[in-house]
């Protein structure tokens, strides 16, 4: 049979779309609105079947994604992976599950779950009053759990690959999702490009605990990982090298900021954890990251989450 041009640049169109051996699936990306906190839920269609990575907020955000899958492909989503215990990263696996995929996190974080769950329902239902008991989404368990590393076989022949990193990052346990042919890095919260990042810490026995020297660790494994690109859970995507060094220049700047502040209020310093006063304070800092980090996007994160990195510094 004879091959137009026509039909050559059709063909290598198909490839590339469709996941042939050449080229490789396609790596796409659903952002929430505001509600669900701008998350990025980055998804893989190797032209057989869709693996999605994080689940978002609330079963309607996680609607809106699978409605936006379907509209760009047949391929059915046969898979979602939670990269870490935050609630816009597991809270609408019940949406998942109920169209039929399987749920893969790491053994960590799928015992993590429970715990960040009932933090954040208190804070939600009880102190935010944004949802009831009733709304508030229903935690359900991961299916499938691993530890260490995982190579899951697509049905395309294609590879993509799952490292627990080592030390608690964001949160208090860390899954970077590789698609192995391009190298590409999923790595949800881990990475904030051009914008402001979630410094709560993870969440252990209802308290928050963050690591920025943990967190910086985990980084620097990105490095040995992928030469591709870092897609984090919010902001751009940039080559993994760059996304590195963007993101531990933001951290270290981050602790300089709040430990300044810190040593600034001398004796006044317990305000920072007085109810009644530590907003201010919160809101102050959240100013001074702003003047460090002029263009950076979603300055509101800082001043809802930096209370767990200054009970850090003041050892509470």
């Amino acid at each position: 049979m004879q091959m137009t041009k026509h039909g050559i640049l059709g063909s290598l169109f198909a490839i590339a779309v469709h996941g042939g051996n050449a080229i490789g699936g396609e790596l796409q990306v659903f952002t929430s609105d505001q509600a669900g906190f701008n998350t990025h839920s980055i998804w893989y269609d190797d032209g057989q079947e869709v693996t999605v990575v994080d689940t978002q907020f609330t079963p309607a955000h996680a609607e809106s994604l699978l409605a936006e899958i379907r509209r760009q492909t047949k391929s059915p989503v046969t898979r979602v992976i939670v990269t870490h215990p935050n609630p816009d990263k597991f809270n609408a696996l019940s949406v998942f599950h109920q169209a039929g995929a399987e749920s893969i996190a790491s053994v960590r974080t799928a015992a993590a779950m429970p715990g960040v769950d009932a933090y954040k329902r208190y804070f939600w239902v009880k102190i935010a009053k944004a949802f009831t008991d009733e709304t508030y989404p229903k935690l359900e368990p991961v299916k499938t759990t691993y530890s260490g590393n995982k190579v899951i076989t697509l049905r395309s022949g294609e590879t993509i690959t799952l490292f627990e990193l080592p030390q608690p990052g964001v949160s208090s346990n860390q899954t970077v999702v590789r698609i192995d042919k391009s190298g590409d890095l999923i790595v949800g919260d881990l990475i904030h490009a051009r914008n402001h990042a979630w410094l709560e810490g993870g969440i252990v026995d209802g308290k928050p605990v963050p690591s920025l020297a943990g967190w910086k660790s985990d980084l620097q494994e990105l490095l040995k990982l992928g030469q591709g690109k870092a897609y984090g859970g919010r902001g751009a995507f940039l080559p993994v090298p760059k996304a590195v060094a963007q993101q531990t220049a933001y951290l270290d700047k981050a602790d300089a900021i709040v430990g300044a502040y810190i040593r600034r209020l001398g004796d006044k310093a317990p305000e920072l954890v007085d109810p009644a006063k530590q907003g201010a304070h919160h809101a102050a800092i959240q100013a001074e990251f702003v003047k460090a980090f002029p263009d950076y996007a979603m300055p509101d994160l800082i001043g809802y989450s930096i209370y767990g990195l200054v009970q850090q510094k003041l050892g509470n």
